[in-house]
C-alpha cells in the first residue's frame, strides 16, 4: 500500500486551465487577511498578498507594473522556476493550534527549483549561492551564509509546485536556525508590495506590534506556471505571507475581547488602490463561537466543507466598506459574553491527526542521540516521510538508525520496530557537506514512532566558533510529511490555488501535510576563550612597559646647561648678592680706566643732585653706566629688574 500512497504524497496534480484567468501581459494583485481564534486565548492573523502576471515573450520580463522587477530579473538570470523563503521567530504548537495555513520553521528557510536545458549540478550550486546572496540584500537577512556546508538536494520529500516545463529540474534546500527575525526584515519585505505599507492591509503590520507576538513568520513564494510546456506562455506568481499568533493574556483585558485596533495598534485606513480584491475572513465556528463581531459583516457567512470538515467564515469586503467617499478607519471587534463560566463551557480543540516532536539525548560533549517522535492519532495507518539534515560538525552513524513503535495508551517504547519502506542517505563531509537522510515508513493508527540515530560531536577550530560559542550550535528542524485522508484541522491552500477562497470546498482524495519539528542546540567542546583575552592583555601591558623607556632613551637628546637664574631661596639670594657684589666691585675698579671712573662719579653726583635718590633710579643709572661701559650685567641685577618690572 505504501508505494501508491507515496506516489500520492510526492506527486501533485495541477490544473492546466489556471493560466486562462489572465490575458497576455495582464497583472492582478490581491490582498487577504484571515483571523482565526485559537485555543488557549490565542489569535492567529494570516496576511496574504498575491501578485500574478501573465507575460508573453521573455524580453517582457523587464516591463513590470505590479510585480517587483528584482523578482522578474532573478527568474530569468538564475533559471528559477520556484522559490520559497521563510523567516520565522517562535514555534508553532500543533497540539493546541492545529495546522497553520503556511508551514515554516524557526530561523531562516530557503529552497528553490531550477529548470533549464543546459544546467548541471555544478552550475546549479553556483547559481544557488548567488541567489541566496541576492535575496540576502533584498530581504536584509543573513542568507549569504547559505553555501555547500548547509545545503542539500532533497530527492523525495520536497516536490515542485510549478507546472512542468522542458529541461531538467534541480532542487536545493538550506536552513539557518540561528537567524533572528527583526524590523530589518519586515521593512524590505513590505517594499516588495505594490502599495508598500502606505495603504491596504500592509499598513497594519507595524513592527512594534508584529514582533511582540508569540509567533510570527514572514514568507515569500515565487513560482512560474507554464501552460502546454510553452515557456513563453507562463504566469509569474508572487505570494507574500505574514503569519502571526497573539497571546490575548498579554493585553490584560477582561474576557479577552480584542479588535484590529488592539492587535495592530491602529484601524484599517482603506484598501490598496491597485488591488483587484481586498477581503477579511473571520472564522466563526470552533473557537470563534464565543465571540460576537462588531460591526457585523455585510454579506452572509460562507460555509466550507473540505474532506468532511466544516468551517464557517464571515467575509468583510473592503471595496464595499470604503465605497463612499471620505477618509475613515475601519475596525472589527471580537466581543465575548460576560460570563464567569465561559472558560468551563469552552470545547477543547480536537487533536490533529499527526503531531511531531524532536529532542536530544545523551550527556557530555562527546556523544549524543537525536530522537524524532511522530504520533498518529488517526484510526488508520498513514504514510510518513522524515527528512533529517545533520550539520557537518555532528557525525551521524547510519547503522544505529532505528524506528520503534508503541501504542498511544502505553507510556514506554518496547522492542517492536517498524520496517523501512524508503531510505536515502548522503554522508556528510567535514567542513564541506552536511549529512542528508530521508526515510519512509507506514505508521499504524493510534501509534507513535520513535526514530533514533547516534551522533558524535566534533572538535572545531577556534576560528570556526560563532559569537557566543557557549550558547551552543544549532541542528536544523526535521521535516515530517504525510498524506491525510480527511481535512480535519487542515487549512493549507491547494497547490493549484493562489487565493484563500480557493481552499473553500476544495475536497480532494488526500491532503499533503508538511510539519516541522523543533530545532536542537548541541553543546560542542568549547575552549576557554577568556584565556587568550587575558594573554593578549598581559602581553600588551608588558610590551607597553618595555617599549616606553627604551623609546625614550633612544629618541631623546640629553643636553647639560648652566643655571640661568639665581637660587630661589631668600637667604641664599642675599648671601649670593653680598659676595657677588664684592667680587664685582673689585673687578670693576680694576678694569675701569680713570676717565670712566670720573664719568661714573659724575653721573652719581648728578643723580643725587637731581633728587632721584639712591633707590630704583640710582640702581638703574648704575646699571646703565655699566652697560655703556661694555661690561655684562650681574645675574642678581637682572633678577631685580625682572621683579621690578613685574
Amino acid at each position: 500500500m505504501f508505494p501508491e500512497a507515496l506516489v500520492l504524497l510526492l506527486l501533485v496534480a495541477f490544473n492546466a486551465g489556471s493560466c486562462s484567468s489572465l490575458g497576455k501581459d495582464d497583472e492582478r494583485f490581491h490582498e487577504e487577511l484571515v483571523v482565526r481564534p485559537l485555543s488557549g486565548d490565542h489569535v492567529n492573523t494570516y496576511f496574504q498578498f498575491t501578485t500574478r502576471w501573465h507575460y508573453g515573450e521573455k524580453d517582457n520580463l523587464y516591463h513590470t507594473q505590479l510585480t517587483p522587477r528584482v523578482i522578474a530579473e532573478l527568474l530569468q538570470q538564475f533559471a528559477v522556476k520556484e522559490l520559497h523563503i521563510g523567516l520565522t521567530q517562535g514555534l508553532w504548537r500543533y497540539e493546541t493550534w492545529g495546522y497553520p495555513i503556511v508551514e515554516a520553521t524557526s530561523g531562516a528557510e530557503m529552497w528553490a527549483w531550477f529548470s533549464g536545458s543546459n544546467l548541471t549540478n555544478g552550475n546549479v550550486d553556483g547559481q544557488w549561492k548567488e541567489l541566496a546572496n541576492v535575496f540576502s540584500g533584498v530581504l536584509c537577512a543573513s542568507l549569504n551564509f547559505v553555501d555547500n556546508t548547509n545545503s542539500i538536494a532533497p530527492r523525495h520529500l520536497i516536490r515542485p509546485q510549478f507546472m512542468p516545463a522542458n529541461g531538467q529540474r534541480f532542487v536545493r534546500y538550506a536552513t539557518l536556525p540561528r537567524e533572528i527575525v527583526c524590523t530589518e526584515n519586515l521593512t524590505p519585505w513590505k517594499k516588495l508590495l505594490p502599495c508598500g505599507s502606505a495603504s491596504g492591509f500592509a499598513s497594519l503590520l507595524n513592527s512594534g506590534h508584529v514582533h511582540n507576538t508569540k509567533y510570527h513568520s514572514l514568507g515569500l513564494k515565487v513560482r512560474v506556471l507554464c501552460e502546454d510546456h510553452d515557456e513563453d506562455n507562463c504566469i509569474v506568481e508572487l505570494t507574500q505571507t505574514a503569519n502571526l499568533v497573539y497571546d490575548l493574556r498579554l493585553f490584560e483585558l477582561s474576557n479577552n475581547d480584542f479588535s484590529l485596533r488592539r492587535l495592530f495598534g491602529m484601524g484599517l485606513n482603506g484598501y490598496c488602490e491597485l488591488a483587484s480584491s481586498s477581503k477579511i475572513y473571520v472564522q466563526r465556528n470552533e473557537q470563534g463561537e464565543r465571540f460576537q463581531l462588531v460591526p457585523p459583516p455585510m454579506h452572509e457567512d460562507v460555509r466550507s466543507i473540505r474532506g468532511g470538515h466544516s468551517v464557517i467564515y464571515s467575509v468583510y469586503d473592503m471595496h464595499d466598506q470604503f465605497r463612499d467617499a471620505g477618509e475613515r478607519l475601519f475596525n472589527v471587534a471580537w466581543l465575548s459574553p460576560k460570563s464567569e463560566n465561559r472558560r468551563r463551557n469552552l470545547a477543547r480543540p480536537s487533536l490533529p491527526p499527526v503531531t511531531v516532536h524532536r529532542y536530544l539525548l545523551g550527556h557530555g560533549q562527546e556523544r549524543g542521540r537525536i530522537v524524532t517522535e511522530v504520533t498518529n492519532s488517526h484510526y488508520d495507518a498513514l504514510p510518513i516521510m522524515v527528512q533529517e539534515v545533520v550539520p557537518w560538525y555532528v557525525h551521524a552513524y547510519l547503522h544505529t538508525l532505528s524506528i520503534r513503535r508503541k501504542p498511544q495508551r502505553v507510556n514506554e517504547y518496547g522492542r517492536q520496530r517498524l520496517p523501512f519502506k524508503l531510505l536515502h542517505y548522503t554522508p556528510g563531509k567535514q567542513r564541506e557537506l552536511p549529512s542528508h537522510l530521508e526515510i519512509g515508513f507506514m505508521l499504524p493508527g493510534q501509534t507513535s514512532a520513535l526514530i533514533t540515530i547516534d551522533v558524535d560531536y566534533l572538535l572545531l577550530k577556534w576560528l570556526e566558533y560563532p559569537p557566543d560559542a557557549n550558547h551552543g550550535h544549532y541542528i536544523g528542524a526535521a521535516i515530517v510529511s504525510s498524506q491525510l485522508p480527511m481535512g480535519r484541522n487542515y487549512t493549507a491552500l491547494p497547490p493549484e490555488g493562489h487565493l484563500f477562497e480557493h481552499s473553500f470546498n476544495a475536497t480532494r482524495p488526500s491532503y499533503v501535510l508538511s510539519l516541522h519539528t523543533e530545532a536542537l542546540i548541541v553543546s560542542l567542546p568549547t575552549p576557554d576563550f577568556s584565556m587568550p583575552y587575558n594573554v593578549i592583555c598581559l602581553a600588551c601591558t608588558v610590551v607597553a612597559l618595555a617599549f616606553g623607556p627604551i623609546h625614550s632613551v633612544a629618541t631623546k637628546m640629553i643636553i647639560v646647561g648652566r643655571q640661568a637664574s639665581a637660587p630661589k631661596n631668600f637667604i641664599k639670594k642675599i648671601l649670593n648678592k653680598i659676595f657677588r657684589r664684592g667680587k664685582a666691585g673689585d673687578q670693576t675698579a680694576a678694569t675701569v680706566p680713570p676717565e670712566a671712573s670720573e664719568e661714573v662719579t659724575l653721573n652719581a653726583a648728578l643723580s643725587s643732585g637731581l633728587g632721584l635718590g639712591s633707590g630704583v633710579g640710582s640702581s638703574r643709572a648704575h646699571t646703565t653706566s655699566l652697560r655703556a661701559s661694555g661690561d655684562q650685567p650681574l645675574l642678581e641685577d637682572l633678577d631685580e629688574e625682572e621683579e621690578e618690572q613685574d
